[in-house]
């Protein structure tokens, strides 16, 4: 007779909306494919979320935990704000450190995170970087940091093209409601001029300290809250002379806090993380 495999323990999350399925890989043994991400995070047939984010051990004993994070298509990737907010609030509840400052492996590299005494969380995402061979952008005539122009079919549109870790495009709109996020996003993500595909952020700025903000993300769709997407829209902003250094970014369910220096500086990320429930499934 087949035996079961053990229970798996979870705990479903959210920054803003941005929901997640959070698993710890420290006290129990998790083994993560594309398959399971996909089928856990499946909002019909499975426990249902825009990603899942693993704990586990670091491999450097300098540094506290390492972070994983898989798309709701199964896709892993580098790089995820809100989830690191989600990050820091579990392994502080769930006693696996007790430190207010704490440092995490990623595929992007490592990240600061802290826990704040307002019930906050910040985030060091990391330095934003304009280069187009980092984000990838792969197109002829294209200038680093300045608007990028990409023609599909008979249409043109403009955005700037930045890396957090993972790739973006933001794109200036004059009205937030009228964007049409689901098809412009879709178009440039499946464009070859972006060989990693790529989160699409639709900025409308309200004032030089603030901004109203939709994101179109890679492997998800739109969601309510993107921490990266945030970020970037704030950098590219300010690296184009259109935002403060400190911006509030309005989204759909809520506020974020970005602040960014400039070159060479993270850019860092400050706002709520949420505990909806716990429970337990098999893979």
């Amino acid at each position: 007779m087949r035996s079961k495999s053990p229970a798996l323990k979870f705990t479903k999350m959210h920054a803003l909306g941005n929901d997640f399925v959070v698993i710890d890989a420290i006290t129990q043994e998790v083994n993560m494919t594309a398959v399971r991400a996909k089928k856990l995070a499946d909002r019909y047939q499975g426990i249902g979320c825009d990603q899942i984010l693993l704990v586990e051990p670091p491999s450097n004993p300098d540094v506290d935990f390492n972070y994983r994070i898989f798309n709701q298509d199964g896709s892993e990737v580098s790089q995820c704000g809100n989830g690191a907010r989600c990050f820091a609030k579990y392994v502080r509840d769930r006693k696996l450190t007790g430190k207010d400052r704490i440092s995490v492996e990623t595929r992007a590299g490592l990240m600061e995170l802290s826990i704040n005494t307002d019930r906050t969380y910040s985030v060091a995402l990391g330095v934003p970087d304009f280069a187009l061979d980092q984000v990838p952008y792969m197109a002829e005539s294209a200038s680093s940091g300045t608007k990028q122009s990409l023609n599909i079919g008979d249409e043109s549109f403009e955005f700037f093209a930045l890396s957090i870790g993972n790739p973006h495009a933001v794109i200036l709109v004059e009205s937030i409601e009228d964007a049409e996020v689901e098809r412009i996003g879709a178009l440039l993500q499946e464009h070859a001029s972006f060989p990693e595909s790529v989160n699409v952020s639709f900025m409308e700025i309200i004032s030089r300290t603030e901004i109203q903000l939709r994101v179109f993300e890679r492997g998800v769709g739109e969601t309510f809250a993107c921490g990266s997407g945030a970020c970037a829209a704030v950098a590219a902003g300010i690296n184009n002379d259109l935002l403060d250094s400190a911006t509030t970014v309005n989204l759909p369910l809520g506020k974020l806090t970005i602040e960014w220096l400039g070159a060479g500086h993270p850019a860092v990320l400050t706002g709520p993380a949420t505990t909806v429930f716990q429970g337990h499934t098999r893979l």
